[in-house]
């Protein structure tokens, strides 16, 4: 019997092959061969930088370095707001964090510094 991955998305060990597919009968992911190799490759490039190129890692510490308008209120992150504990995600918006008086957020790192 074949070596099938195990899914990419839940772990399961339960995967099939469909023609050129591998699927996962518990969370019904399906990708193919390539995309593991691609991701792999694309996780180990993947590097997110601040505004001035200073590479960030989970649980650094961030400033603003611009005025940012919260989206759907009247709140503003003010210049110089500092975040603690970082998380680095995926997306859109790299950073997820927690700034006194505004609460969670999401900031693109375009728009920070290291502290």
């Amino acid at each position: 019997m074949s070596e099938l991955p195990a899914c990419p998305e839940c772990g399961s060990t339960y995967t099939y092959e469909d023609r050129n597919l591998y699927v996962c009968p518990e969370c019904a992911h399906e990708w193919s061969g390539d995309d593991d190799v691609l991701s792999e490759k694309n996780d180990a490039q993947k590097v997110i930088t601040d505004a001035y190129g200073t590479v960030l890692q989970d649980g650094d510490a961030i400033t603003v370095i611009k005025d940012l308008k919260v989206k759907g209120s009247s709140l503003v992150v003010k210049v110089g707001s500092k975040a603690k504990n970082i998380r680095l995600v995926d997306g859109d918006h790299d950073i997820d964090c927690k700034i006194d008086g505004i609460g969670a957020m999401k900031l693109k790192s375009e728009f920070v510094k290291k502290a």
